[in-house]
């Protein structure tokens, strides 16, 4: 079974789309979609009970722990499937990639499929051109200092064996970070995966939960974590 993880905050206008978006598409496999609602001030929490009634697959779930963080610790323990992705609920992400992801997983012994949108193979649309800039210098900063050819960590769009997740945990990333924290822990502790070009299609509907200037401080401290880590493993060997 595929588990899909889709953290959710004060995203009602986008809900309906977020159902439909993978019942639509994803009918030829077994999965699951964990909504987790991340204390929505809107009326996300009840409108994504009432879809799950007419939608099937579908469980909502209120997080324990304010923040995107504890909304993926969460659906990591709460999840049925053998195979775990995280997609969030803009639909930025193209759904084609995530069946090409959840084959990989099948056919192939990877713990991980990393995708990129950053290869000659990828198509990205809209995106914010600072964001851009920022983006492409952090990850090759991350990528220099992990001595990795990889350049998409932070990017949430990732598939992970449930049991690789268990395996990494404490997740301690409370905030968007998480989604570095997981896949330097994948790579430093030599779990096998396998990088491929994805598409990204830009948001459509609703507002943007990243603010560059507040999560500065939490990436670097969990870029200085996971070096740290890095370090203790090698000396352990």
């Amino acid at each position: 079974m595929l588990s899909i993880i889709v953290p959710v905050r004060n995203e009602s206008q986008n809900l309906k789309g977020v159902f439909e978006y993978f019942s639509n598409n994803l009918k030829n496999i077994n999965f699951e979609v964990l909504i987790i609602n991340d204390f929505s001030k809107d009326d996300t929490f009840h409108k994504s009970e009432n879809l799950s009634n007419d939608f099937r697959n579908f469980r909502v779930l209120n997080n324990k722990k304010k923040g995107l963080g504890g909304a993926i610790n969460l659906g990591i323990i709460e999840s049925k499937g053998e195979n775990l992705a995280i997609v969030m609920a803009d639909q930025s992400d193209d759904i084609n990639d995530l069946l090409k992801y959840n084959d990989i997983m099948n056919s192939d012994n990877y713990d991980a499929v990393f995708g990129s949108r950053f290869l000659k193979e990828s198509k990205v649309n809209d995106y914010p051109f600072q964001k851009l800039i920022l983006n492409r210098i952090f990850n090759l900063f991350v990528s220099l200092i992990f001595w990795n050819k990889y350049n998409d960590y932070t990017n949430a769009f990732k598939i992970y064996k449930k049991k690789s997740l268990l395996e990494i945990m404490p997740i301690i990333s409370e905030s968007f970070n998480v989604f570095l924290e997981i896949p330097l822990k994948i790579i430093s502790r030599n779990y096998k995966y396998k990088i491929i070009p994805i598409n990204w299609l830009g948001r459509k509907k609703g507002e943007s939960k990243f603010k560059i200037k507040e999560l500065r401080s939490k990436y670097l401290f969990t870029l200085i974590y996971c070096f740290i880590e890095k370090i203790l493993l090698n000396i352990k060997k």
